[in-house]
Order: structure tokens, then sequence, then C-alpha cells
């Protein structure tokens, strides 16, 4: 289905419920304040009704139509097939599949005491451990989706796999911007009428973000920093063509080495190919690491120079003299699950605070997320030791000084 056939589609669902809600319930009517507009994501959309909402997911063409508890609607009105599926709302619980889901989310939006079922303990979060520990939240096998039909609704960001009639798709991933990714809040507080919380917070995170892009394209150098953001696998290395990741260098106050080559991989058996990966790496100031990897603890400047075939000569790289080798791995809770894939996602001003601080460096900013291998920089572990605050409440967004 196109595009525009099935946006149409969508005004045509939100027509067909609103006629038919139409008389009945002006007194649960959504009010002007409890309205999200989407201004930045590109992937989904948001529609209001009198009693009801619709959200189109364009990744997965689904649209959502989620119905006000106290309407006449929500005892009469049942959708489950493979483009409309309906939700009573607000949501009385809720589980997550928290393979790469980023929860934090939830916790910005202050839903974690709703939060009653998660399909692995792969979490970068340290109340959802906290919670999970302490018998609050349950263990779902996700090969039984019947286990899923005690919760109201069941997020994941695997929309291949066999959905039943509650699961609803998270696609933040699927945006190529770090503010457009961060937006997704807002499709998460509809399902629990938090609109208020979630333009809230995204606006601060905006904001914040925008005045830190400033402050960096500001900053005085004869050049613009060089990026390499690259990462190695099954013997080749490739830089990145992530939008989200080159946008993020820009925004920085870096140039990502991209605009200038022609070739993006470069195997490493093979000896033109090595030869050209370090004449190239002898032209950038920094290198962001992005290899996957077991256990990122081991993870070291070694391991890059033995990846890059570099351990005997590599007096020509200035990221090396200037200690800055980067990887994203700092923060991860027993190797299972990295916080780049969580708080990264809902709070880009942290990510770029660090990059910044990354490509020019003052000494005065603890990075977040980041880590510099060059100088022997170590992981952080993430337990539930670390929730020390009322999982009941909404968690604050981290907004940095900006002027």
């Amino acid at each position: 289905m196109s595009s525009s056939c099935s946006i149409r589609f969508t005004q045509l669902l939100v027509f067909a419920v609103w006629f038919m809600s139409w008389g009945n319930d002006a007194e649960n009517a959504v009010k002007p304040s409890d309205i999200s507009k989407v201004e930045d994501a590109q992937n989904f959309h948001i529609y209001y009704g009198q009693t009801f909402k619709v959200i189109k997911n364009a990744i997965d063409g689904r649209s959502y139509l989620l119905i006000q508890n106290n309407s006449r609607m929500a005892a009469r009105t049942k959708y489950c097939t493979a483009r409309i599926k309906s939700f009573v709302i607000p949501m009385s619980n809720y589980s997550v599949g928290t393979d790469f889901f980023p929860v934090s989310f939830f916790e910005l939006l202050g839903l974690l005491s709703s939060m009653k079922g998660m399909t692995s303990e792969s979490v970068a979060s340290g109340c959802v451990l906290k919670l999970y520990q302490g018998g609050e939240i349950g263990l779902v096998n996700k090969s039984e989706p019947l286990q899923f039909s005690q919760y109201a609704a069941h997020f994941t960001t695997d929309s291949d796999q066999p959905q039943a009639c509650n699961f609803a798709n998270f696609a933040p991933f699927g945006e190529d911007g770090p503010l457009r990714r961060a937006e997704w809040i807002k499709f998460l507080g509809i399902f629990a009428n938090a609109e208020a919380r979630a333009n809230q917070v995204y606006n601060a995170v905006k904001e914040n973000y925008l005045c830190l892009a400033r402050v960096a394209a500001g900053k005085t150098k004869p050049f613009k920093p060089i990026v390499a953001w690259m990462e190695f696998y099954n013997g080749v290395w490739s830089f990145t063509k992530e939008a989200f990741k080159l946008k993020y260098v820009e925004d920085a106050g870096g140039e990502n080495v991209d605009s200038s080559i022609n070739k993006m991989t470069y195997n490493i058996s093979n000896a033109d190919d090595l030869e050209q990966l370090h004449a190239i790496l002898c032209t950038v100031d920094v290198v962001i690491d992005g290899t996957y990897t077991l256990e990122p603890a081991n993870y070291t400047q070694s391991t890059f120079l033995e990846n890059i075939d570099a351990a005997a000569d590599k007096s020509c790289f200035a990221f090396l003299a200037n200690q800055s080798l980067w990887r994203f791995d700092k923060r991860n809770q027993n190797s299972l699950a990295l916080d780049w894939f969580d708080g990264a996602v809902s709070q880009p001003q942290l990510v770029l605070a660090d990059l910044t601080e990354a490509l020019f460096p003052t000494g005065n900013y603890t990075i977040t997320y980041f880590r510099n291998i060059a100088k022997g920089e170590g992981v952080v572990n993430i337990d539930a030791k670390m929730c020390d605050r009322d999982t009941s409440i909404p968690m604050e967004p981290t907004i940095l000084p900006c002027q």
C-alpha cells in the first residue's frame, strides 16, 4: 500500500469512529491541552477524535485505535486485524519485549509502576531491575504468546515476530535523527493519557539539544575535527552510513570522514584495502569504534589495533597520539544490554554533550555513554543498586547547562 493510500485509510478510519461516537460521549471529549503533535519524527502520526485517538505507525503500516475507558465505545468496539488494533486507555498494565527496548521512555513518563512483565533481564535500567528483583515485574516467555494476554498492551521493537492483538510496535530506531527518535515518547504517552508529560519532556530535551548544538557550532578551531565512526565485522571494517550517527557528529561540531571518501568497506585480508584504510585513518582526529562484542569490558585499544592490523606501525594515527579513540558501550548491564540503546535514545542531549566533549575536550564534563579506550577507560555496570529514586513518580530528564 502506498504512503498516501495508507494515510487516506487512517483518515477514513478516524472519520468512521468519530461518526459512531458523536453525541454519545461529549462530556469525555479530548481537550486541546491533552493533545500531542508530532513535530520532528517521520514514522508515526497522531489523530484525535472526541473519545478516541489513532496512532499511525509508518514503519509497519498499522493503525492503533485507542478508546477512552469511560466511553460507550470501549465496551462495544474491538479491532484486531492486519492493519488495525484497538486498545482501551489509559492502559491498566503493560509488558515490554526488553531486547533493545528503551524503557527509559517509561521512566520519563512515570509509568514504571504499570510495567508488570518483560521478556528478558536484558535491560539497561537500574530501576526496572530493582522492580524485577522485588517481584513487581514478572518474566514472560516470549515463545508463549498466551502469556501476554494478561496485559492491556505489550510493547515491542521487533515488528517481525508473531503478534497477538495487544502487541504495539514501538519503532524509534527507524528514525534517522536523534530528536526524531526522542519524540517517540509521545507515542507511548498517548497510551496512558500522558500527553502533557510527554510534551513537557520532549520540549525540554529538544530545547537543550538545540542549544548545545548552537554552542558546539561556535567552537573555535582552524578546522573541524574529522571523525571516523566505524565498526568491524567478519574481517571487514565499514564506515557508518547511519544518518543519526552522522547527525550527532555534525551537531557536535565535527566533520564525518564519510563525506571525503568514496569507499565505505575495507577487508583487512586484502592488502590494498588495508593500505587504504590505514591511509584514511591517518587523516582523522577522532575514531568511534562501534564494533559489537559479547564482552565490552574486554574490548580495549589493543583489540582495536589488532582489528585494523596496525599493532606494529601506528605512528601516523593522530587520534592515538591525541588519545581520542571511543566506544559507546560505557554503560551496560552485565554485557547483556547497552544503555546506548536505551537512555541514549530518550535523552539525545546527553549524547551530543558527550561527543562535543570528545571533539573539544575541556575536562570539565563527565561523559555519560562513551568511554575513551585510548586512555584505558572501562565500563560501568548497571544494577538495581543504582536506582535511588521513587519509581512511582516520573524521572526528570537531565538538562545540561547551556548558554
